[in-house]
């Protein structure tokens, strides 16, 4: 049908006048929203877009805030720092218009971020059912960031909004970051806001800045690459940087404490490189978010495939793992040991679904560190140092708590010592590189015995990690971390940390020299 011209004027007026009008209003992103947790303690950026050269007015718990639009209509204000509040407040936003977000907390705030095992839902993890049905916590408030997308450029608006965790909306919420939250939830008595931003199959580049590439001189490369990128620039999700555009950068820069990150399924193959942008990850983040003490723990990757018993064996995810654990010279940051968590009825499944003692330790790091909780022993034992003494190598670690042991590990169970249990699948291996197996004891003071051919020239071991740990036989013990509560500190599912020595995976033990220059490499089997 023809429309008559008059019409159409009428029509096209019409829609210029309401684009005008809407363009007028201010706006906020997603991510500033009602029932929001703002983070305590530090200025709080809110922002969002207006008519240019608009005033825009904030008011919030007796603080009121002013900014002009520049001239691509964005404005901001930050808020001066505020106290932890559990009572609901109303934050207005006020120009042309007026914005009211009701029942706005103060508290703490984190990202929890990854590939597939961070993105996996509670209603896919152990005791799924009685998980959901308890989780009504009014003072944990979930931002889930939805869909998979990716971007050449930042984007300055995204998707998602706030919702309160309860049986009806924390299902399909991140697992590891929830059970973390609940940990932080539960020791801090604060509110705990939960941002959810995540893509399962995803690698590390995706996830990282342009900022990130540049200040690590040994990605200059994919720097130069996503310097390039141009508006109209196909990307992908596994394009350095798209996702990082996509699904993060329209949150900065929402103020917060910390990240947690479980990724590197992906990168399975990498071993100094996956370090090199480990650095750059978090430098990255840390610059978008405009907060260089922005904590940063991430999993170390759990057991998967079947054992081995040859003493040769294979990398598997070795290598990442070192370079997940090599990557703690970065201030500020943690990793939880995740080795032991597997399934035991299903060692090819790559999706361990023990996510809460994964969020429970990665809550004991941030903790420990973050919130400076120094009774809490933030994580099982790391490699220090060797001597070798006779025919025995003596290694020692940091963050032993009362002591090691040898330990089996029941679901959900705190870990219960194995009353003179051996570690199980250590082998070492001399300047020819062939690998044999060796008796490792003790306890406090572990490992024994080398043979005495290998200490005329440079040593290697390694632990033999993964499901050559766990039991084989009805009755063989699992090797695996125990909880040892500090004075006064009841044990859990989420655990306090003193995990045995060889549920450390990636502990690196490449070990050369027959003084003791050695250094070791855990490798899963």
């Amino acid at each position: 049908m023809k429309v008559p011209t008059h019409l159409r004027c009428i029509a096209s007026l019409t829609l210029l006048t309401f684009s005008t009008t809407i363009s007028a209003e201010v706006k906020l992103p997603p991510v500033i929203g009602a029932g929001m947790v703002l983070q305590r303690d530090l200025p709080v950026p809110i922002w969002g877009w207006a008519e240019a050269g608009e005033e825009v007015s904030v008011s919030f718990s007796g603080q009121t805030k002013k900014a002009k639009a520049n001239d691509k209509g964005k404005w901001m204000v930050k808020l001066d720092a505020l106290k932890a509040s559990a009572k609901g407040t109303n934050l207005t936003v006020e120009g042309s218009n007026k914005i009211t977000l009701e029942n706005v907390l103060i508290g703490e705030v984190w990202i929890c971020s990854g590939q597939s095992n961070m993105e996996w839902a509670i209603r896919s993890s152990m005791n799924a059912k009685e998980e959901i049905a308890a989780s009504d916590h009014p003072l944990i408030r979930l931002f889930n960031v939805p869909g998979h997308t990716t971007s050449p450029l930042p984007k300055e608006q995204g998707a998602g909004k706030w919702q309160t965790c309860s049986p009806k909306t924390s299902s399909g919420f991140s697992a590891v970051g929830y059970f973390f939250g609940r940990r932080l939830l539960k020791e801090l008595k604060v509110p705990i806001g939960l941002i959810g931003s995540n893509w399962g199959g995803t690698r590390i580049e995706p996830w990282t800045t342009l900022a990130g590439f540049e200040s690590v001189s040994e990605l200059s490369k994919i720097a130069a690459q996503v310097k390039g990128y141009k508006a109209n620039t196909r990307v992908g999700a596994g394009s350095p940087s798209a996702i990082y555009n996509s699904m993060v950068h329209p949150l900065i820069p929402f103020a917060m404490r910390g990240a947690i990150w479980y990724q590197g399924e992906s990168n399975g193959g990498e071993h100094l490189s996956y370090y090199h942008k480990k650095h750059a990850l978090v430098n990255g983040w840390r610059k978008a978010f405009q907060n260089k003490d922005l904590g940063f723990y991430w999993v170390q990757l759990a057991n998967f495939q079947l054992p081995k018993n040859n003493p040769a064996g294979g990398d598997g995810w070795a290598k990442i793992r070192e370079a997940q654990t090599k990557a703690l010279d970065i201030p500020h940051t943690g990793m939880a040991v995740a080795i032991d968590l597997a399934d035991a009825h299903n060692p090819r499944d790559i999706h361990p679904r023990n996510k809460q003692d994964v969020g429970g330790r990665l809550a004991q790091w941030a903790l420990h560190q973050t919130y400076g909780k120094k009774d809490l022993v933030p994580t099982g034992p790391l490699y220090k140092s060797n001597k070798i003494k006779g025919n025995a190598i003596h290694l020692s670690f940091d963050h032993v708590g009362k002591g090691l042991m040898v330990g089996k590990k029941t679901k959900l169970e705190p870990t219960a010592e194995v009353k003179g249990g051996k570690l199980e699948h250590f082998s070492i291996a001399g300047e020819d590189k062939k690998w044999v197996w060796a008796e490792a004891t003790g306890a406090t003071n572990p490992f024994g015995w080398v043979p005495q051919a290998l200490l005329d020239g440079p040593i290697s071991a390694r632990e033999v990690m993964d499901g050559e740990l766990r039991a084989r036989t009805s009755g063989a013990a699992e090797v695996t971390p125990e909880r040892v509560p500090p004075p006064g500190r009841p044990g859990g599912a989420a655990g306090t940390g003193l995990w045995t020595l060889l549920g450390v995976g990636g502990l690196l033990w490449v070990m050369a020299g027959r003084r003791g220059s050695m250094r070791g490499r855990g490798r899963r089997r």
